[in-house]
């Protein structure tokens, strides 16, 4: 299965694969990259002690890289009408609820000082006017860089409709106007990459085309871009679900990689329901993106959208994994292929420091990259178990299961184990 995954990565012509059709324009070499989603939804309240977040994320740089994180994704920077930021008012406006612009600086650079990559949450579906509902200030925009099809009804708007889905809290822009494209970029390279951004976190993609991603990305040339495409998941059609995140990342022009949303989706059903058995496909591979494309795939637990935040009654909650089996998730993602995150309120506000780091010593010190090879033992109910590479063996569920002779138990926890040799 393994060859089959380096022959489809590396063509040009589109070919099915299990019925996926994934189109590559260059051949990606495994990484041992980690996320940290370095906020939680909360966070705009700051980090406790009179610290804004911006101090919060500096003061912990140093913890982050001697933990094994390679990238940390920041929050929204600009101005907004919301707090969490994801209402973007004046753009170049790096005062926020998060902390004061100077505070933003030093946390980038504490980051990149670090040697990490810090990486800035993109967020270009929407923006909302500074008094009313499309007055655009601070970059100053026309109205008319609204789609047709906004529900505002002022005017005068652009004469194309939106390239996807509306976004009703701010006015949808008109990604199809160079005019827009090119304020869009000019402030990515000018205000995010001047404060020291490298790479990008693309918000809400599914509300414009991904081409338009793929613009973005040629035009400012991150060292790390993955996009939010979220939709729901049909658990008896699988494929068509990882399909679109293929589509997606394809109409990039293959610049960015996406959230890994179909794995998210089986293992809420694996550790909700005991149904491990939905992690492994017709073919014996990972169910998710990653068993088509890991090395573009971004696999997370939960994020501040899907799951709680500095305890489990508290945050959105908007599809989360059982909170008593959150180490369950990351035994999984931090073993497998892809490019794994980890959530900050997992990590510093549930305690769960300590076991999420010896799982990311495990993946570095054993080599587990972004296309490691995976054999799935088995994948049942109650149980899943995999060997990851010639040296790696892991199993999340309550049922019993061994690798057999010559392994060292690595470590463990409430219903799982790794096992290494």
């Amino acid at each position: 299965m393994h060859m089959l995954r380096k022959t489809y990565r590396r063509v040009i012509a589109p070919l099915v694969f299990a019925a996926a059709s994934v189109t590559t324009a260059a051949s990606f070499a495994g990484t041992q990259d980690v996320l940290m989603q370095g906020f939680h939804w909360e966070s705009h309240q700051g980090g406790g002690n009179g610290q804004s977040w911006w101090e919060t994320i500096e003061n912990n740089a140093w913890g982050m890289a001697n933990a094994g994180f390679t990238h940390v994704w920041f929050p929204p920077v600009s101005d907004a009408a919301s707090d969490e930021g994801y209402l973007p008012r004046e753009l170049n406006n790096l005062s926020s609820q998060y902390g004061s612009s100077s505070e933003l600086s030093d946390a980038v650079w504490a980051v990149r000082n670090n040697n990490m990559q810090p990486i800035a949450d993109v967020v270009v579906n929407h923006r909302v006017g500074c008094t009313d509902w499309a007055d655009f200030c601070n970059p100053f925009w026309d109205s008319w860089y609204v789609v047709a099809n906004d529900e505002w009804p002022g005017g005068p708007k652009s004469w194309n409709y939106d390239t996807g889905d509306g976004f009703h809290a701010g006015r949808d822009l008109d990604h199809a106007n160079s005019a827009v494209r090119n304020s869009i970029s000019y402030w990515m390279n000018s205000t995010l990459k001047g404060v020291g951004f490298t790479g990008w976190r693309f918000d809400y993609v599914k509300g414009f085309s991904a081409q338009y991603v793929g613009d973005y990305a040629a035009n400012t040339l991150p060292t790390f871009c993955v996009g939010e495409l979220w939709d729901n998941l049909d658990y008896n059609n699988v494929n068509a679900h990882r399909q679109q995140l293929m589509d997606w990342i394809n109409g990039t022009g293959n610049r960015c990689k996406a959230f890994d949303f179909t794995t998210k989706g089986l293992l809420n059903k694996a550790l909700w329901d005991n149904e491990y058995w939905r992690l492994r496909d017709g073919n014996g591979s990972p169910a998710g993106a990653i068993g088509w494309w890991p090395a573009m795939s971004v696999t997370f637990v939960d994020n501040h959208d899907t799951g709680p935040s500095r305890n489990c009654s508290e945050g959105q909650n908007h599809w989360p994994v059982p909170c008593g089996d959150v180490m369950e998730g990351y035994a999984y993602i931090l073993t497998h292929p892809g490019v794994p995150m980890v959530y900050w309120a997992h990590y510093y506000d549930w305690n769960l420091k300590n076991a999420i780091n010896a799982l990311i010593n495990i993946r570095k010190n054993q080599g587990i990259h972004s296309e490691s090879p995976v054999s799935i033992a088995q994948a049942q109910n109650g149980l899943y178990a995999a060997y990851i590479g010639s040296n790696v063996a892991m199993k999340i569920g309550p049922n019993s299961w061994s690798p057999g002779g010559g392994w060292t138990l690595a470590t463990f926890g409430n219903n799982y184990a790794v096992w290494t040799r």
